[in-house]
């Protein structure tokens, strides 16, 4: 089979781009630019195996491939051109570093002799990213040469196992290239390579997968943990690829020991509350309760994902100083609180608990003593969240977060932004059984890119809802020039208090001035104008039943945003004064 290229350049792109197909890459987007045109145009080429989306904004751009690679679990492809175009990328990659997401970032830059001489869109690339990457290189100059060809291909694939082992991760590849970058003749006769190269026999070694994940065989229970009465089980935060598997091993080892289990509102735990008969939703209003707190200290905690997001936990976990084991196959450090701890890098479906536990029993009598204590505390003050919001009327935001974990669809993605969303899901999503996917970036627990992830999750998956606040929303309006290439449904649920409601409940908001202009910082945006600006619906919602009418069902195509207007200081107000009170009369 001819080589169809006309040069160096397209020849290069053309073995990364098939190497990157026969992997399984199926996304890539695409910044503008000029130095990046021969893999651009190669991309391009490799439709419909792999859907090439250009996006004009690279901190978007970066930002919805981390969204697609979130809802996918496989790499995403993002390419920019020289310059400071791979900076914007940067916060992306941190975010995806941190929560361990998979990009395989392109960035493509000037030769070696024209850097360091003043010539134009060139600045220094490599190691661009510091440390973040789960590995970087920079490719050889492309040459048409069999040996090269064989040496980029196994680079790439290379590449491809670093983004997902030992932890998924980002890996970064700078990639020098010469003029000219269109698919023009450079005057190189190929013909020779014609005789020597056959695609079939090239690309045969490559598989559709990597040796990822490693085979794991069962690992019995620890003996310490089956001889104590007096342990807990944290589902914290964590976004598996198979939610329900992960559920249910969690629920086995619960049910097998006989602990609860704490969830964090960003676990699926709270998502599949049928698998779990000892499930406490509720544990930060609980250890709000100070005698309970000490009634409730336990002498072991396994902790399976990253720690919640709950200052009320973290700080009773300090204090009761409990001996504990994270369970995570990752290689990274997940304690944040430096306790006892010991880390076991497998996954919690490896644990061998399968067959062990039994159905879970509710009937407080037959429970033992310490686990009856957590279920007792757990149906009381579940029962006076949910009472107290139910008959609410007024637009409290917290309110938002208990509704939609009523409302959604079954299976629903939903992409919670960080600050106060995040704390909201947590004090008030009610369990339930509808498998709603919810997805965050709290690597870096940051509000860069959050509409573009969120698009990024939605696009081309099930209609998908966003929750987040003004300002989150503000930080990343760019994200709403992807309308075009988008495809499927994104309703946005918009909490509008004019600034930054998180910080509302910290001691600076004592002090104004300057509280309200640099913390509380409000933009008085008339959101509905700047819906119209990009062609995205606009509603202003001004009921619970209005809001509820319009989560379920969901559209199908478009962006739509659903705005609800609350005040920062009568919600901070109210969390202050409630939430300590929700355990503050309660009997076990």
């Amino acid at each position: 089979m001819p080589i169809a290229c006309k040069n160096v350049n397209q020849l290069w792109a053309y073995i990364l781009t098939e190497t990157l197909k026969c992997l399984g890459l199926t996304c890539a987007v695409i910044c503008p630019g000029s130095r990046s045109t021969p893999l651009a145009v190669a991309f391009a080429q490799q439709k419909p195996d792999i859907e090439a989306i250009s996006i004009l904004d690279e901190r978007s751009a970066a930002f919805f491939a981390l969204g697609q690679a979130k809802a996918s679990g496989k790499p995403v492809v993002l390419l920019c051109t020289s310059g400071t175009a791979g900076a914007n990328f940067y916060p992306a990659i941190i975010e995806a570093r941190e929560s361990r997401v998979p990009l395989l970032i392109l960035t493509a830059d000037r030769p070696p002799e024209l850097r360091d001489c003043h010539s134009g869109q060139t600045i220094d690339q490599v190691k661009l990213y510091g440390t973040y990457p789960n590995w970087q290189t920079e490719l050889a100059l492309p040459s048409p040469d069999m040996g090269m060809l064989g040496y980029l291909r196994q680079t790439i694939i290379h590449a491809w196992e670093k983004s997902q082992t030992p932890s998924q991760g980002p890996v970064h590849l700078n990639i020098p290239l010469r003029d000219p970058l269109a698919p023009i003749p450079d005057g190189i006769d190929f013909s020779y390579l014609e005789s020597q190269f056959h695609p079939e026999e090239f690309f045969a070694a490559i598989t559709n997968s990597i040796p990822f994940p490693i085979t794991h065989y069962p690992l019995p229970i620890p003996s310490e943990w089956q001889q104590c009465d007096r342990g807990i089980i944290i589902a914290g935060v964590a976004q598996p690829n198979q939610p329900q598997e992960y559920c249910r091993a969690i629920a086995q080892l619960s049910q097998t020991l006989k602990w609860p289990v704490l969830a964090e509102g960003l676990s699926p735990v709270r998502n599949y509350a049928d698998l779990n008969p000892y499930l406490i939703s509720t544990y930060d209003q609980i250890l709000r309760n100070p005698q309970l707190a000490k009634q409730l200290a336990p002498e072991m905690v396994i902790q399976v994902g990253e720690m919640p997001t709950s200052k009320e936990l973290r700080n009773w976990i300090t204090s009761t100083q409990p001996q504990r084991w994270v369970i995570d196959p990752s290689d990274q450090n997940l304690d944040p609180l430096h306790g006892r701890t010991i880390h076991l890098r497998m996954s919690i479906e490896d644990l061998g608990t399968r067959g062990q536990g039994d159905k879970g029993d509710k009937s407080f009598s037959s429970l033992p003593d310490y686990l009856q204590l957590w279920c007792q505390a757990e149906t009381q003050v579940r029962a006076a969240v949910d009472q107290t919001l139910a008959i609410m009327e007024d637009l409290f935001e917290g309110k938002a977060a208990w509704l939609i974990s009523q409302t959604l669809p079954p299976g629903t993605p939903l992409f919670i932004a960080n600050s106060m969303p995040v704390r909201d899901v947590e004090f008030f999503w009610k369990p339930n059984n509808l498998g709603v996917r919810s997805h965050f970036n709290r690597g870096a627990n940051g509000i860069d890119g959050t509409l573009s992830t969120a698009l990024g999750i939605a696009h081309r998956h099930q209609s998908s809802v966003m929750l987040t606040g003004d300002l989150a929303l503000l930080h990343d309006t760019n994200g709403f020039l992807i309308r075009n290439k988008f495809v499927g449904h994104l309703t946005i649920l918009l909490i509008n208090n004019n600034g930054g409601g998180i910080f509302e409940m910290l001691p600076i908001a004592k002090f104004d001035p300057p509280f309200e202009e640099f913390f509380g910082t409000p933009q008085d945006i008339d959101f509905a104008q700047l819906c119209a600006t990009y062609g995205v619906d606009h509603e202003l919602i001004t009921s619970w039943s209005q809001l509820q009418q319009r989560l379920n069902p969901l559209p199908t195509q478009g962006i739509r945003v659903l705005e609800l207007q609350t005040s920062r200081r009568l919600d901070a107000k109210w969390r202050q004064e409630n939430l300590r009170n929700f355990a503050a009369n309660i009997t076990v």
